[in-house]
């Protein structure tokens, strides 16, 4: 008997709307974060963070660095830098010591933001992010190349003019 089994091509996964990096509160990151999804952050990060989607900071967070996202709704601290490519949620227990830059902006009663606010198009946000983020890994250090030394003067020769007449 001969059995054949099916040709079976492995399937790609799409990307989950609703796939969150969760960030729980007592967590520390030191150091830089990317992420495709959605974050939430209630522990502290000191470095930078991006999100390609929505970031979640709740009222025991801190961050330390810069945040970049599409959309943010904050409730924590923060001591930084704030890029948001669509709309900044400040809710009334956040604090914001550093500058804002955003599209749209929406603060409620008791929020508190000491910075800057400067409102930035989207085009502008990509060129921040182009400029400012390191995506992917780390790009292996190259050496420099070795520095070669001069050729040596040549020597005078015995009876020789050293400094040979300009021609006029």
């Amino acid at each position: 008997m001969i059995m054949t089994i099916p040709n079976k091509t492995p399937k790609t996964v799409e990307p989950n709307i609703n796939d969150i990096s969760r960030i729980s509160q007592g967590a520390v990151i030191r150091g830089d974060l990317t992420a495709s999804t959605d974050i939430r952050v209630d522990g502290q990060v000191d470095g930078t963070l991006f999100s390609e989607g929505k970031v979640v900071v709740g009222e025991v967070a801190k961050l330390s660095g810069k945040l970049f996202c599409t959309n943010v709704d904050y409730w924590g601290k923060m001591t930084g830098d704030l890029f948001v490519k669509d709309t900044l949620t400040l809710k009334n227990t956040s604090t914001i010591n550093g500058n804002i830059h955003t599209r749209k902006i929406q603060v409620e009663m008791g929020a508190q933001i000491n910075g800057s606010i400067k409102m930035i198009s989207e085009q502008e946000y990509d060129q921040l992010v182009a400029t400012m983020v390191r995506k992917g890994p780390a790009a292996p250090a190259q050496k420099p190349a070795p520095v070669q030394p001069a050729a040596p003067a040549p020597k005078p020769v015995a009876g020789a003019p050293v400094n040979p007449p300009q021609a006029s």
